[in-house]
């Protein structure tokens, strides 16, 4: 029989209050204008925050409105975005931008489904941009939200690698009806798996609904579900498509393949990796065999 649902009554009020003392003040949470709350969740996607932070604040002095990065070649944005990682995110922002400028009158959309619509934005994303920007009642799914639910509520260790539909269902289920106490309740969750529930090491002494939790109750069993495998990065063709992109965030003009090629050893790896680059849009080549950022 499974354990029962912990009272979201309950659940609601010892989170808002836990939030209330020990949110971290961040930029984009200090103040939640829609463009600077969406120029954020592109860039914390699978990025710490630590490493967002000055990324964030360069960006924002640079471009602070949709337009103004609309206005600019799509290279910049990747040269912008750094070390960053993923770079393609910000080739969609850029796009994101260029249709918020064009199709929404430069403000970004306030409603969930016009958010989804726009290029490089999820279900996540539009429903964080919907319930943190806008104080919107949406189900906000991140990978700490979905630890916290799958824990206190399912007694899980971990969630299924991808949402699944009984997930998405008991997460709108304890949505409070009020739209901005919907919204403090998932920023509230979403700080409390970064902070206290964490994935390798939860402080379950600092919990607040740590005797409420079904997993703790349970006696914290094992994971059961497909091994969970930590990212490489040594060798990879991530870290090779990084090395090759760091050359052409650095030059001021266009770059000679002997550049690139000094770059990384694998010759093979390399030129499968180059050749990915322009493929996804991240790279140009000129008339004369260079390679340059977007235009």
């Amino acid at each position: 029989m499974p354990e029962p649902t912990p009272p979201a009554d309950e659940l609601h009020r010892r989170l808002l209050d836990w939030f209330a003392v020990h949110r971290r003040s961040l930029p984009w949470r200090d103040d939640p204008a829609p463009w600077r709350v969406m120029v954020s969740e592109f860039m914390l996607q699978q990025t710490p925050v630590s490493r967002v932070l000055p990324v964030f604040e360069a960006w924002l002095e640079r471009w602070p409105t949709p337009a103004d990065l609309a206005a600019e070649p799509s290279g910049e944005a990747v040269r912008a975005w750094g070390r960053l990682g993923y770079p393609r995110r910000a080739l969609r922002l850029h796009a994101a931008a260029v249709e918020i400028t064009e199709r929404h009158g430069g403000r970004v959309p306030g409603t969930y489904e016009e958010l989804l619509s726009l290029p490089g934005v999820g279900d996540y994303t539009a429903a964080a941009i919907a319930s943190f920007a806008h104080a919107q009642r949406a189900v906000v799914l991140d990978t700490n939200v979905r630890r916290v639910l799958a824990r206190v509520v399912q007694g899980v260790q971990y969630p299924s690698p991808s949402v699944t539909r009984t997930e998405r269902d008991l997460a709108a289920s304890l949505l409070p009806d009020d739209a901005p106490t919907a919204a403090r309740w998932a920023i509230s969750t979403m700080e409390l798996g970064a902070l206290v529930c964490t994935a390798r090491s939860p402080r379950c002494d600092a919990c607040p609904v740590a005797d409420l939790c079904a997993w703790r109750a349970a006696g914290y069993p094992e994971h059961d579900g497909p091994a969970r495998r930590g990212q490489a990065w040594d060798g990879t063709d991530r870290q090779c498509r990084g090395r090759l992109m760091a050359v052409l965030r650095d030059a001021s003009d266009p770059v000679a393949k002997a550049d690139l090629d000094a770059a990384w050893p694998d010759a093979v790896q390399r030129e499968r990796c180059l050749d990915s680059l322009l493929d996804d849009g991240l790279l140009d080549l000129t008339d004369d065999g260079r390679f340059t950022l977007p235009a």
